[in-house]
């Protein structure tokens, strides 16, 4: 979002200045978007609110299977995967809290 079209931003993406200057609203967007994702992640673990958890790495996961299979198969390992694992973890881990009867 913020190093876009800057030399760590065109690196990480592999992306020409024209290019990366001609969508830098695009990323900005996108970047907003994960921040958000960031925040509700980070807002199930502080809360230890496992459906917060669970809808959040389901957001990222989506993502990641998308983006895996729209644009660049690495996608999905990078993104998808890891928050496959984190989500195996929380259904695993984090049980759900009896109710009050």
């Amino acid at each position: 979002m913020f190093f876009w079209n800057k030399p760590l931003g065109l690196k990480t993406f592999n992306l020409t200045q024209e290019l990366a200057d001609a969508t830098v609203t695009l990323a900005a967007n996108q970047g907003l978007y994960n921040g958000f994702l960031a925040a509700g992640l980070i807002f199930g673990l502080a809360t230890n609110n496992r459906v917060f958890k669970i809808f959040f790495l389901a957001c990222v996961i989506v993502a990641g299977v998308y983006g895996g299979a729209t644009a660049v198969p690495k996608i999905f390992f990078t993104q998808a995967l890891p928050a496959l694992i984190a989500l195996a973890l929380v259904l695993t881990l984090d049980k759900p809290k009896a109710a009050n009867a």
